[in-house]
Formats: C-alpha cells, structure tokens, sequence
C-alpha cells in the first residue's frame, strides 16, 4: 500500500462511521459544559477510546484525557486535539438552562474531529504504515471564563494555570509531543471551506476589586467612600488610554463589572471586574498592561478607595508553523479542492494553543459548517460534513504525510521549528508575571 492509498483508506472508513461521529458533535453540542467542569464531554471521549481499544489516560488536568495509537516505531509523536469546554451565552437556544453554557464556539466539533480522525485511522489500521506515534487529546477549559471558581481551583491546589493546555504543559502531558495540530470553525462559513496559517492575540486576564466604605446611600452618603464610583473612574481612564494603543498592535482591553456593589441603598464597598488586555506580542500586551493599571490605580485614588490588583496567565499569542500549515494545505486541497483552501488572515481573539506553539510546531487553521457568529445566540452547525468530518479527513491525512515509512517529514518539520522559548521558560515567564 503507498501513502495515498492508506490517505484514501482512513477517510473511507470515517464515511463509513459518518453518523458516530455526527452524532458525537451533536450529542456534545447539546450538552454544554464549562471549563473543569466537562464531566459528561470526557466520558463520552472515553467511551470511544474504549471502543478502539486506544490505551488512555483519564482525569488530566481534572477532565481532560489522552490516547496513543502506536506507530510501527515511536520515531515522532503527533498530537491531534480537540477541546471540551463550552463557552457562555445565556441566549443561545442550547443554552444549559443553569449554567448558561453553550457550544457557540465549536468545540463541539473539534472533539468529534478529533475523534473522528482516531476512528479513521483506527479501522484503516493505519499504524502499520507509520513512523511514529498519533496521540489524540482532549483538552479542558480553553475558554477563559469563571475566573473566579478558576481560583477556586487554584487556591485549593487542582490547578495552576486557569487555561487548559497551559495545565497539560505544567504536567507534562505534552514533553514528548513532537507536533501539535487542531481545528477551529469559523463564523460565518457555512460551506466546506478551509483556511490556513494566520496567528491570533494573546493576553494577559486581570482580576481587579475596588474596596470602599459602606454607608446608607440616602441617609449618610458622605461617611462612605463609592468603590463603583472608583471602578467607573478606573474604567474611563483605560477608554482615554485607548489612542495612545498602537494599530499594529492589535491591543484590546475589554472589561466587564461582576459586581457592582451589594444594596441599592448602600455605598458600594466591594466592586470587582474582570478584563484581557490582548495583542499580537507579549511586549505589545505588557506594555499596554502597564498603561491599565495606572487607570485602575489612579480611579481607586480619585476618590479614596483601595484597589487590588491580581494578574492571572492568560495566552501567548498563535504562531503557527510554515511548515505544518503548508503540509495541511496540500491535504486540504486534495480533500476539498484548491478554490476551497485559501490563506487566513488569523484573529483578534486568542486561544491557549498559542502558549503550545511557542514551545513545538503546530497550527490552529479555522474550517466551515458554521451559519452565526461565535460567542452568540446565531452559533450553529450549518453543515455536519463540513464541520466535522472534513477536518477529522484532513487531520488524519496530515499525521499520515508526517508519520510515513520512517516519519521523514515530521523530523524536518521538527529540526526547522525554532522554539521562542523552552518549557522551563515558559513557566518561569508565566509565574514572575503573576508573583511579581
């Protein structure tokens, strides 16, 4: 058998396995869990490795999990991933009544992706053929929300950092991991489409709580000291900082009031918020930060208040590999055709598969199915095939291209990456920021 035909092999038996896989995407979009919390998602993935016999680990990071296919060697190891968390949209028709969690960010997909390639290259008994090793992973709580259960978390020892890949490099879970790839979907693209390359913001998560001095808002006004007024203050400081944000930067600062005081008829005495400072470069984002906290601080001393500032990790921008993104198009191409692939220009959010490829080659490209746009009420599968079973096609391709005979293309791919810094680097980076 040569490499197309194991390629042909592998996306003929995940058509034939077409509704497992559907129904794992619609099963989990229907099933929203947050970040840690991904309880129902994890067994599901589970329960499938079960059925491929994929040896597995279970309960990392508390939800997330990993199994290797073996290769006829273990030269390279190439991870496909897929996340389980879901994001926050109240208003969204799938909405988990309680939690107010919702799949309107296509992590849904990703795990039937994910698990979709495992499936193909699985029944194709693939691994015969392969150089090395393909690990499937499924990664908690990439969306950056609940900061506060997140500390939780942390105060008690369960984590360290509040991203889940961040976790998995801390434990280890990723040291042997040669090569990194996942897919996202992308709003508005609700046709088989893929796009290639591109990178994304990081950001840094800030904590703040402004401290005042109660008092009865109507009777004694004058004995308290307003933390929202500080807040307020603080919050209009950032806005007047905003031009001063250089445009190649990409800087976005975005914060939210999660508490705004406790009675109506009561000063404000403790005021919290939640914000990102994002943009392209860890320099761009520390420097940006800096000009947020003088906001912040200078609101707290407007009017006599306290403020309390926690920096909490947030991502590191995406860099995604040449060489991988180039080997991924070519797959793509031949799945889908060449007038369906095409460059991307990458996004202002940001995802915590940046913090990996700062440390191994990988890439993040973004594919269709997807009517609505992401993080709303409008977010849905368009096109099952598209979102679930093109991506799981082209990742299985692309670990075949990399594993082949002796894994020749994921030794170049590895010997070409230039790491921006090592593991130990990074976690270093990561706590001095936090711990000053």
């Amino acid at each position: 058998m040569d490499k197309g035909q194991l390629k042909a092999k592998v996306c003929e038996a995940i058509d034939r396995r077409a509704k497992q896989i559907t129904d794992i995407g619609d099963r989990i979009f229907n099933n929203p869990e947050l970040g840690f919390k991904e309880h129902d998602t994890a067994a599901l993935v589970k329960s499938t490795f079960e059925e491929l016999n994929l040896p597995f680990q279970e309960k990392l990071a508390i939800t997330g999990l990993r199994a290797d296919l073996k290769g006829k060697q273990s030269n390279y190891k190439v991870v496909i991933m897929g996340e389980l968390d879901a994001v926050l949209c109240h208003d969204h028709p799938k909405a988990h009544p309680e939690t107010g969690a919702t799949h309107a960010c296509g992590h849904n997909a990703q795990i039937a992706s994910m698990l979709g390639a495992a499936i193909g290259l699985v029944e194709a008994q693939a691994a015969q053929w392969l150089g090395g090793d393909v690990v499937f992973i499924a990664v908690p709580a990439e969306e950056y929300v609940e900061l506060e259960f997140r500390q939780r978390l942390r105060d008690e020892g369960k984590i360290e950092f509040f991203g889940g890949k961040q976790e998995f490099i801390r434990l280890g879970i990723f040291d042997d991991i040669d090569i990194a790839m996942m897919v996202h979907t992308e709003s508005e693209l609700p046709g088989k489409a893929i796009r290639v390359g591109g990178g994304s913001n990081g950001f840094l998560g800030k904590a703040v709580r402004y401290i005042g001095k109660e008092a009865h808002a109507g009777g004694a006004p004058f004995e308290g000291v307003n933390a929202l007024n500080a807040a307020m203050l603080g919050l209009m400081g950032i806005h007047a900082q905003r031009e001063t944000f250089r445009d190649e930067d990409s800087i976005r600062v975005h914060p939210i009031i999660t508490k705004g005081g406790d009675l109506v008829n009561i000063v404000p005495a403790d005021v919290r918020l939640e914000t990102y400072v994002r943009g392209r470069s860890i320099e761009a984002i520390l420097e940006a930060n800096k000009s947020v906290n003088r906001a912040l601080r200078a609101g707290a001393m407007a009017v006599g208040a306290e403020v309390d500032i926690t920096e909490i990790p947030g991502y590191l921008p995406l860099r995604s590999d040449d060489n991988l993104t180039e080997i991924f198009r070519q797959n793509a191409i031949e799945l889908i055709g060449a007038d369906l692939v095409e460059d991307w220009g990458g996004m202002g959010g940001s995802t915590d598969m940046g913090d990996l490829t700062h440390l191994i080659p990988g890439i993040h490209p973004v594919t269709g199915g997807i009517k609505g746009t992401a993080h709303t009420r409008t977010y849905m599968i368009a096109d099952p095939e598209a979102a679930y079973l093109v991506p799981a096609k082209v990742m299985a391709m692309t670990a075949i291209d990399l594993l082949w005979d002796q894994a020749e293309l994921a030794q170049k791919v590895k010997r070409e990456f230039q790491p921006a810094m090592s593991k130990r680097e990074y976690l270093d980076m990561w706590r001095q920021l936090v711990n000053g």
